[in-house]
């Protein structure tokens, strides 16, 4: 091996956490060429093969961490349920949360297929990344509920947030040009306002499987995970009143002029 080869293998290996360097620089010549069949094997699979084999290595330690952090948990399902959201933490749940924490922050980086593996990695070795996972899934949970919103209700809605502005743009929004993008609420004759009622009161009929899409696409996870620590930290971020956002008559939004 050249100078130059070995002084970039070495680089490669100062890279790596000190317990894996050291176990990894330890190994007898036989158990290294398992670690050198396992990473020709994973670096000629697809990326989806990669995910796939990922999920199944990775799943039962970062399912250990998520599990036994009750207290998260338990914060999770007070907000849960201030939403009325009826979604149980189960673990068929947290792990398809994971595979999707997994996938969405791929997606947003250049070299996606190396972005799956580096997001397995860090869920596996930071203890603080499996409550980015717990804020995601609450930031998520909140976002499927507006996606299943009419825009009437989402005015009543940011309405009653001390921000109206910026809650209005960080989230009513993108939920709004996505609906309008994909057919979901088609606005006619929107600058009629006697037209306006049909569309504004429309509730969206949407498959979960394109919920979950339609979110990825609109959402960085960062944004997401975001959207569910904010509200943890603290209660009132988000002010919800669900029997005024959707009480059914719907005469005093259409005809309210007030900003």
């Amino acid at each position: 091996m050249s100078a130059t080869n070995s002084r970039k293998s070495r680089q490669l290996i100062d890279t790596l956490p000190p317990e894996a360097r050291q176990w990894l620089t330890g190994l007898p010549w036989v158990q290294r060429r398992y670690v050198l069949s396992l990473c020709h094997v994973i670096c000629a699979s697809s990326p989806e093969g990669q995910a796939k084999f990922l999920d199944e290595y990775t799943a039962d330690g970062v399912m250990s961490r998520i599990i036994h952090d009750q207290d998260t948990q338990q914060r999770i399902y007070y907000h849960l349920h201030r939403f009325r959201i009826q979604t149980q933490l189960t673990e068929k749940v947290l792990r398809r949360y994971v595979q999707q924490f997994y996938i969405h922050s791929a997606q947003v980086r250049q070299h996606q297929e190396n972005a799956y593996l580096e997001a397995a990695m860090r869920l596996m070795a930071d203890g603080r990344e499996h409550n980015r996972v717990l804020t995601y899934i609450l930031g998520f949970e909140l976002l499927i509920l507006l996606f299943g919103m009419s825009w009437e209700q989402h005015e009543r809605l940011y309405r009653l947030q001390p921000n109206q502005e910026d809650f209005f743009n960080l989230y009513i929004r993108p939920v709004q040009r996505a609906h309008r993008l994909n057919g979901i609420i088609i606005p006619k004759d929107e600058d009629r306002f006697f037209a306006r009622r049909d569309y504004f009161v429309h509730i969206p009929q949407i498959k979960p499987g394109q919920t979950v899409a339609l979110i990825m696409a609109s959402f960085l996870p960062k944004q997401v995970s975001q959207l569910g620590a904010v509200i943890m930290r603290h209660q009132n971020a988000l002010q919800f009143d669900y029997a005024h956002i959707f009480q059914q008559d719907s005469d005093a939004a259409i005809f309210d002029s007030s900003p």
